[in-house]
């Protein structure tokens, strides 16, 4: 496994906030989920883990393999893009 820098995992968390952001735009414009917003917010952040290890995968790594703090910085990271989406889609 690779030890990941701070400006990789800035990198990679950059990249994964413009892709969820596509897909959100996407998953709200054909919104086509029976649980209505909530549904389509669990697609979102499944994609995103999946995305997100995915990603660390591509750089020999692993969330599993992550500091605490890396881990914590991706979580904040989550909170925010999640928060943005549901400030923006919700209405």
């Amino acid at each position: 496994m690779t030890v990941l820098t701070e400006k990789i995992l800035e990198e990679i968390l950059s990249y994964l906030e413009k892709s969820i952001n596509n897909l959100a735009k996407e998953t709200f414009k054909n919104l086509e989920f029976e649980e209505g917003f909530q549904g389509a917010e669990n697609f979102l952040q499944n994609q995103f883990d999946i995305r997100l290890e995915n990603l660390l995968v591509g750089k020999s790594s692993s969330i599993h393999h992550l500091e605490s703090r890396m881990k914590n910085k991706i979580i904040q990271r989550k909170q925010m893009i999640f928060g943005q989406i549901s400030k923006q889609y919700k209405n």
